[in-house]
């Protein structure tokens, strides 16, 4: 999936931005085909895509011929809270918020009232930025809402597409039982694979410090499948 609304560099000129779960983009992309495609998608990306795949089933069989998704979070959930906690919450999540929330306060320039600013400029978890701007602006009542209603797993079991979910049960985005409590229902057009270690989208083959080239065969070793 390509890059989202506002991460090209420039701003979205509405006031809507993206979120993990937002399939109405990916079904706005793949109907811009006229033919059926490979889809792949990473991490956010992955989570929406998969989403998407369930929400169409059949459907989907006529836009898409086989799909990928690279460490979704496929419990927003679960992986919210591992993001707010510990060193997840002193890397990761500080990273995201130095950028979405400079985003966030652009938008928030070019349309008054959109959210509180106070509580954007506050927020230092994920909840906090997902209570006071994911949330609102996308339709759902809070945090704990949108990740629920925005999370790809419910919507496995409905998958009609060959698809590939690949995972690593390292993945500090979303903890291994989590994943695995996730993907128990399944489809049986998902193959999926949960490697011991890889980490969130990086998969590294080789001695250290390691070659990027293992994730883009495996990837097209099942799209050519």
């Amino acid at each position: 999936m390509p890059h989202w609304r506002g991460c090209s560099g420039e701003p979205n000129r509405k006031p809507r931005a993206y979120h993990s779960g937002d399939s109405e983009e990916v079904d706005w992309i793949l109907r811009k085909f006229s033919s059926p495609v490979h889809a792949v998608g990473i991490s956010l990306g992955g989570n929406a895509l998969l989403k998407w795949l369930g929400e169409r089933g059949d459907a989907a069989l006529s836009i898409v011929r086989r799909a990928a998704a690279v460490s979704a979070p496929i419990d927003l959930s679960a992986a919210g809270r591992a993001l707010d906690r510990g060193i997840n919450r002193e890397t990761y999540t500080r990273h995201f918020l130095s950028t979405l929330k400079p985003k966030s306060l652009a938008k928030l320039a070019l349309f008054p009232g959109l959210c509180d600013r106070a509580k954007l400029r506050a927020a230092r978890t994920f909840r906090e930025f997902d209570d006071t701007v994911t949330a609102p602006l996308h339709g759902y009542r809070d945090a704990d809402d949108y990740w629920r209603r925005a999370s790809s797993g419910p919507w496995l079991e409905r998958v009609r597409v060959p698809t590939l979910l690949l995972n690593a049960r390292n993945d500090p985005f979303l903890p291994e039982h989590d994943l695995l409590a996730a993907a128990r229902n399944a489809a049986r057009s998902l193959v999926l694979e949960f490697p011991r270690t890889g980490g969130h989208a990086g998969f590294l083959a080789g001695p250290f410090p390691g070659r990027h080239d293992w994730l883009p065969r495996r990837l097209l070793e099942f799209l050519r499948s």
